[in-house]
């Protein structure tokens, strides 16, 4: 089967969450043909035997297709929650008194559990806590360690078994990786994944324990949902593999006002560092129940796009909702229509970072430069393990990259990083063949035809991880 039909015509990457309206081999095969070029997999839902399933249809489609796919594993992270209630909900009264306690008995109007002590003891007079994604909000009023937390009732509402709880305001003692993460772990990474989402991190030290886990199986995609993991944003990126903007926690626990901003920083931040970046959460939410989204939905896309950002997601929208072929195609249409104009270009070229000061970094710029000068059809790239594919896509040239790995695992973590077609050549072993190779891929992948130019750039010796260092043009023949 040719692969030309489906090669991407847009820069930007799509995740989509797979679910119960997207499970069935022919809908994940549909969702990828739309324009899925992730999938992920959310371990807040369903079973081991559910993930295992999905994971095992996407590599039939892979196979079927011939076209690397990466799936993303999606821990839950530590969720606070608060206990049940006698009557599965009560209505909080602003200005009223309301207990959180370690006790289990259902609770009340004027108290229930809260199975967590690390928040109780951390609590200080003055401490906000958020309820059910931050509809209601409490202030601490008394903390007794290992006991309970009397708090007032700032904004009221409904309040039913088992809500979430937020603590904006402190910095809790708790592992972003909990016994269930562990467990999901365990099961999932010899199965074969590319990046694992970290939830609810806090702190670098979050990251370091995930990585040693996952002992270079996948990747760390970290999750920037808390104000603390705002304050360490230089540590934390300097250690992840990747970064997601899941503006859902994100939002709750940070002014509205602000997370915007936010975004913009975290995208700048990790497009400067060369490290693929995901914007999340909400971005065609109304096509759940509806075959289209708001003009402002479509307008946040796009400003995902305009941002720089590597990739943007669909959750509820493709896992549980009810069009989730239509929210992929229109995805990627807005994506393909936003890059499509001048101002994109424009915006793209006067935000692109200061080149590394490494020969790695020199050469990655030289080549955008080079084959922007000769307006070369492709950047083909040549990388065991990504990194000099990484370095090309950081300078956003303005023709496709064409990641070529003798590393599946590799071809498969390239399919969320910006602007590159990633695909699975066997070993090379001299320049020669490097470029006689190169030709021949950016012909058989439909990016370059007999007589136009490409730029061929790969680390020399072949085989050293994160030495790139050889540039070529190359004529195709």
């Amino acid at each position: 089967m040719s692969r030309i039909p489906l090669r991407r015509y847009r820069r930007t990457k799509i995740i989509a969450t797979l679910g119960p309206a997207s499970s069935t081999p022919e809908m994940i095969e549909k969702l990828y043909r739309a324009g899925a070029d992730v999938f992920r997999l959310n371990f807040s839902h369903g079973s081991h035997e559910d993930h295992a399933a999905r994971l095992a249809t996407i590599r039939e489609v892979e196979k079927k297709l011939g076209r690397p796919i990466g799936v993303l594993a999606d821990v839950q992270g530590p969720k606070l929650r608060v206990g049940k209630f006698a009557a599965g909900r009560v209505t909080l009264t602003p200005g009223s008194r309301f207990r959180l306690d370690l006790n289990p008995t259902p609770g009340d109007a004027a108290r229930v559990q809260l199975p967590h002590p690390e928040i109780i003891n951390a609590a200080r007079i003055g401490t906000n806590l958020l309820l059910d994604d931050g509809k209601l909000r409490l202030r601490v009023l008394r903390a007794v360690e290992n006991d309970h937390i009397e708090t007032e009732v700032i904004t009221g509402g409904p309040l039913s078994d088992r809500k979430g709880v937020n603590v904006p305001d402190v910095a809790l003692p708790i592992p972003a990786l909990t016994a269930k993460d562990r467990a999901d772990l365990d099961f999932i990474l010899p199965l074969g994944i590319e990046y694992i989402g970290l939830s609810f991190v806090q702190r670098p030290e979050d990251v370091a324990e995930a990585k040693e886990i996952a002992a270079g199986r996948a990747q760390i995609m970290v999750k920037m949902e808390k104000p603390q993991a705002i304050e360490n944003l230089d540590g934390i990126l300097a250690l992840t593999d990747c970064v997601m903007v899941a503006r859902g926690d994100l939002g709750v626990e940070l002014p509205t006002e602000e997370v915007p901003l936010v975004q913009k920083r975290i995208v700048r931040t990790a497009r400067q560092l060369g490290k693929p970046v995901v914007v999340a959460t909400q971005m065609l939410e109304s096509m759940i129940t509806a075959p289209a989204p708001t003009r402002a939905e479509a307008s946040d896309v796009a400003t995902a796009v305009f941002d720089g950002a590597d990739c943007v997601m669909l959750s509820a929208e493709t896992a549980a909702g009810q069009y989730p072929l239509e929210a992929v195609e229109i995805m990627s249409r807005i994506v393909t229509r936003v890059e499509q104009d001048g101002g994109w270009r424009q915006l793209t070229d006067n935000s692109r970072p200061e080149t590394e000061r490494s020969s790695a970094g020199a050469i990655a710029a030289a080549a955008r430069q080079v084959a922007h000068t000769i307006e070369a059809q492709a950047i083909v790239t040549f990388s065991n393990s990504g990194s000099t594919t990484l370095r090309v896509a950081r300078e956003r040239p303005d023709c496709p990259i064409l990641g070529l790995s003798t590393s599946l695992q590799t071809a498969r973590r390239m399919a969320c990083v910006w602007g590159v077609h990633p695909a699975v050549m066997e070993e090379i072993h001299s320049m020669t063949e490097m470029v006689r190779r190169a030709t021949a891929a950016a012909r058989l992948e439909g990016f370059a035809k007999f007589g136009e130019e490409i730029v061929v750039t790969a680390g020399v010796p072949f085989g050293t991880p994160g030495n790139t260092n050889a540039l070529r043009v190359a004529t195709v023949k």
